[in-house]
């Protein structure tokens, strides 16, 4: 198994598209999609989708890496400005090596300031710094530096990971 893409559903997907290129160095998978059918309505559970857009590769992950697609649709529902602390997705988030300067691109791009660059150290696993902001859609973004990232194999394999799973304390 493994993690395939993100979508992100864009008012104008080139532009979009544009801008994570842009800030990012994602680079263009294509072909180019331009799609509809009955086959995409019930997969979707829409009637008369049509969209069109890209799927671009995401740094530092090769050509095999995941995506981030980046689709519009000529039905588009406008929703409510997401924050990060609602329920779902909140947010995609990149590793960079220096947080002021990609977030000074990322304004000159279009991107709008969510909150202010922050540092914190999570003990025993890295020391960072980080800021949260819009993309030119309003589409929330994270990017941090980290030193000293500690993994393990695996949470479910702690000592509290009978509590993690079943959502206790």
């Amino acid at each position: 198994m493994r993690f395939i893409h993100t979508n992100i559903a864009a008012r104008d997907w080139k532009a979009l598209a544009d801008f994570y290129i842009n800030v990012f160095h994602c680079e263009i998978l294509p072909p180019e999609r331009k799609l509809s059918g009955r086959w995409l309505d019930q997969a979707m559970g829409l009637p008369d989708v049509k969209l069109e857009g890209v799927h671009l590769l995401l740094p530092g992950h090769g050509a095999e890496g995941p995506t981030l697609e980046i689709f519009s649709y000529r039905d588009l529902c406008d929703g409510e400005p997401c924050m990060p602390n609602c329920a779902g997705l909140t947010h995609i988030a990149f590793e960079v090596d220096d947080v002021d300067r990609t977030l000074a691109d990322a304004l000159e791009n279009g991107a709008r300031p969510l909150g202010k660059v922050a540092r914190a150290t999570v003990v025993g696993a890295c020391e960072l710094k980080f800021v949260y902001f819009r993309d030119p859609e309003g589409n929330i973004i994270k990017i941090q530096s980290r030193k000293r990232w500690k993994r393990r194999a695996s949470v479910w394999s702690s000592p509290n990971a009978a509590a993690l799973k079943n959502n206790k304390p």
